[in-house]
């Protein structure tokens, strides 16, 4: 296709010879420079179709040609950071027929997947991670005495703004006997313009500072200006990641060299379709069902949870000028995209570097200011340290905002955010929130950032955010939903499962089960006033969207027996265990977490039998 963004019509199917790596190294130029745009064609019309990484893939075609026609996958190790730019290497290694199922229930991982196939190596969504599993695997061949295996690594996406990257880098540097070659697959960007020293030095190499990287320079860089020599690595390149020719001769050189060597290959991202090509946003990285002609969405979109914050935040950087924020490579996809227009002196995107993000942030709380920290649920993870040791030891004012908490869906077990809201009630002095609709993502924002002693968190999920649920009254923090005066069953909603529980207790109702719904609103510490509501009922079920293990059902139930009290409470919540990929609606209902399902654990809590024909596909959690 050409770059105009016209493509084949729906059904771009790709040749049937096309069925391992060893098919494509006999290829000619003309027959690669063919198949890679039928790859491109394919990509497009499968990935419009079902929703997933686009941008990246679109980019290394000819580069995951050229990688695969050189080394022979799986003796010689490719690892690819971040894994959301393996779609090609799923085609060449045997998947290009599951890609109807991508990213759905049961189908094709958008990620490298070790079940779906030998070729795949590690699994891996977070950046900045390939070099240190290269490393160690190098170590590992060389333990073993397996000297005719070769370690690759291929680093894109902003990747190496990442801290990890610079730690395994000062040891493969140090070690000239273990052969380690890293392919740079520089397109300038992670979601949005890579940003810092590191891609400026990238531009110099390239000789594209200050320009677009359309242009490169026909001859190899003075290494002894390259960092990455500095390091002890060799340096080749800049090579036109979209020539398959001229990167094959730069990786077999590279090969050849038999020590530590950086492959310095600059891209573009969304290759070959234009709406991709032209996202200063970067909306294309990742995309949901679009129209392949365009590259929008097929059907309206809805407000979201990450929408709404994004315009409450806005209002508030108005009225507050001590609020700053904090975003670790996404300003777009975490909401930030208003504030950062309107305040731009005011956000600061410090790349993939969620620990420096966080300690950073503590240094401008120490210097005055409020910082709000926007990240993805699943990469605070990654800084728990900073979180613990430099933030809350210190007892300062930082407030954190999780986007995709909970189940996240097709992004899969390394994207849900099933962690955090277990892990961060261990922190002293933090305080954590989950907002159950729209206004409560406002309110309890602005009571987050009114807070001055200490640690906040907002979680809230990748999805729609649906209407807002009135309380009936409030009682200290707790807001309650919906009062019943028999003191039998208690739902603790957390979050947006506020809406689930309502229907649950609808349906209870009918059968003559009495229930109290309260949202705690702040789940982490554990509200007194929640202990006093729930020591008035007979069971207390706590209905949260993480893993059960340290849930607030847990630590709830821990309250109330120092306090005396016979009541019964429980977590039900998802299990302890990495999660498949599917929708959110399907993982929720899978394990229970519908009201079908948690009226039919309530009942069965109370021993009672459940008249429906519906039932949990899972095993409730215990």
């Amino acid at each position: 296709m050409s770059s105009t963004g016209t493509h084949e019509p729906p059904g771009v199917t790709l040749p049937a010879w096309l069925a391992g790596p060893e098919t494509v190294r006999g290829l000619s130029q003309d027959a690669l420079a063919g198949l890679a745009e039928r790859i491109r064609q394919f990509l497009i019309d499968k990935v419009c179709s079902t929703g997933g990484h686009l941008g990246p893939n679109l980019g290394v075609i000819e580069l995951t040609l050229a990688l695969h026609r050189v080394f022979d996958s799986p003796r010689d190790v490719l690892l690819f950071d971040t894994g959301h730019q393996a779609y090609v290497h799923k085609i060449l290694t045997g998947r290009q027929d599951d890609f109807d199922t991508l990213r759905q229930s049961g189908g094709l991982s958008g990620y490298p997947s070790r079940a779906e196939s030998g070729h795949d190596v590690i699994e891996n969504s977070h950046a900045s991670t390939s070099l240190s599993y290269a490393d160690g695997l190098a170590k590992a061949f060389a333990v073993r005495q397996e000297h005719d295996r070769r370690v690759v690594a291929i680093v894109g996406d902003g990747a190496l703004t990442g801290g990890m990257c610079w730690e395994a880098l000062n040891n493969i540097g140090g070690a000239p006997d273990r052969p380690v070659i890293i392919v740079l697959n520089d397109n300038g960007r992670s979601y949005s313009p890579t940003v810092g020293g590191v891609s400026a030095h990238l531009g110099e190499l390239a000789g594209l500072a200050g320009s677009p990287r359309t242009h490169l320079r026909s001859y190899t860089y003075d290494t002894d200006r390259s960092l990455f020599e500095s390091l002890g690595l060799s340096y080749l390149g800049p090579f036109d990641g979209h020539d398959t020719l001229a990167m094959e001769r730069a990786l077999r050189r590279a090969a050849a060299l038999r020590h530590p060597v950086v492959v310095h290959m600059v891209t573009t991202k969304g290759r070959g379709y234009q709406p991709a090509e032209d996202d200063e946003e970067d909306c294309l990285h990742t995309v949901s069902v679009v129209d392949p002609q365009t590259g929008r969405p097929r059907s309206a979109s809805k407000p979201t949870w990450t929408s709404v914050f994004g315009h409450e935040i806005g209002e508030i950087g108005a009225e507050r000028d001590d609020v700053v924020c904090i975003t670790a490579a996404m300003p777009h996809p975490t909401g930030l995209t208003t504030f950062a227009a309107r305040f731009p002196d005011r956000v600061f995107d410090v790349g993939i570097a969620e620990q420096h993000a966080v300690t950073s942030a503590a240094g401008l709380a120490t210097g005055g200011l409020h910082p709000v920290v926007a990240l993805y649920s699943t990469f605070l993870s990654r800084a728990f340290d900073q979180v613990l040791m430099d933030v809350a030891l210190h007892r300062l004012p930082v407030t954190f905002v999780l986007d995709r908490a909970g189940v996240t869906g097709p992004d899969g077990p390394s994207h849900h955010g099933m962690w955090d809201s277990s892990i961060l009630p261990v922190v002293p002095g933090l305080r954590l929130a989950a907002p159950r609709d729209p206004s409560r993502l406002r309110e309890l924002l602005r009571e987050a950032i009114d807070v001055t002693d200490g640690p906040t968190v907002l979680r809230y999920p990748k999805a729609t955010a649906g209407a807002d649920i009135a309380a009936v009254y409030r009682v200290g923090e707790c807001d309650i939903l919906r009062e019943s005066t028999e003191g039998e069953v208690m739902l603790v909603a957390v979050g947006p499962l506020a809406e689930p529980c309502l229907s649950a207790a609808d349906e209870l109702a009918g059968d003559g089960v009495p229930v109290t719904v309260v949202d705690p609103r702040w789940i982490a510490p554990v509200s007194p006033d929640l202990v006093s509501l729930a020591r008035d009922h007979r069971l207390v079920l706590a209905v949260e969207d993480t893993t059960a293990t340290g849930a607030l059902g847990a630590r709830l139930g821990q309250a109330l027996t120092a306090s005396g009290s016979s009541t019964r409470a429980a977590t039900f919540a998802l299990p302890p265990r990495f999660l498949p990929h599917a929708s959110r609606n399907q993982i929720l209902q899978a394990h229970g977490l519908d009201a079908a399902g948690i009226a039919t654990t309530v009942l069965k809590r109370l021993g009672r039998e459940w008249q429906t024909t519906i039932e949990p596909t899972e095993e409730v959690p215990t």
